[in-house]
């Protein structure tokens, strides 16, 4: 089957510099869990892969990284467009993935499914990439734990009811689990695995 063409458009216009843009942003929402990050880099990503998710694509993915795709995603060119400019290949299996991608609104998985790491390794788990409608309107989720002041309280209009208890079940296996990337559009904050919501 040949590639298409959109999948061949887009990425960053500086490759380098962009690159090192989202890293940095992402760093920063790591280190403090719940800041609102803007993407300010021109993507090109085909749809419905939102600019912000299509960065960390870019900016995070590689030959060494398997990508799993929620089908909503596998069913676009979204898979030859992360696979044609950063190289990263399609996991076959769920639990092979170092990053998934996932639209809230398409349903979620109980992120058990995906690769947590273990006792001795706990980096070897998944980045789950979540896009939800909008960042900064829906509902308040409030957050607490390293890199947080006391509490810092974000609003998220997309995610189901049950990411609370996804997201209790991922807390109870510290220091394995997964480490969340919401998205909405050209923003997007940071859930590492050390962060309790409620």
């Amino acid at each position: 089957m040949s590639m298409n063409v959109q999948a061949l458009s887009g990425g960053f216009s500086a490759p380098v510099f962009d690159s090192q843009a989202v890293f940095r942003s992402l760093m920063d929402g790591m280190a403090r869990p719940g800041t609102v990050q803007s993407i300010t880099s021109e993507i090109g990503q085909p749809s419905p892969l939102g600019k912000a998710a299509g960065a960390v694509a870019l900016a995070l993915c590689d030959a060494d990284t398997p990508v799993w795709l929620q089908p909503c995603f596998a069913k676009a060119s979204v898979a030859d467009w992360i696979g044609f400019h950063t190289g990263a290949l399609l996991a076959q299996e769920k639990s092979e993935a170092r990053f998934v991608f996932l639209q809230a609104a398409s349903g979620l998985y109980y992120f058990d499914i995906f690769a947590s790491g273990t006792q001795e390794y706990p980096d070897r788990s998944a980045t789950i990439v979540i896009e939800v409608s909008s960042i900064g309107k829906g509902s308040e989720l409030v957050l607490r734990g390293p890199g947080i002041k006391e509490q810092r309280t974000v609003s998220v209009a997309g995610l189901p009811d049950v990411f609370d208890e996804i997201w209790k079940g991922n807390r109870s296996i510290f220091p394995r689990g997964v480490d969340v990337i919401l998205t909405a559009g050209d923003r997007l904050l940071c859930l590492p695995r050390t962060t309790r919501i409620g």
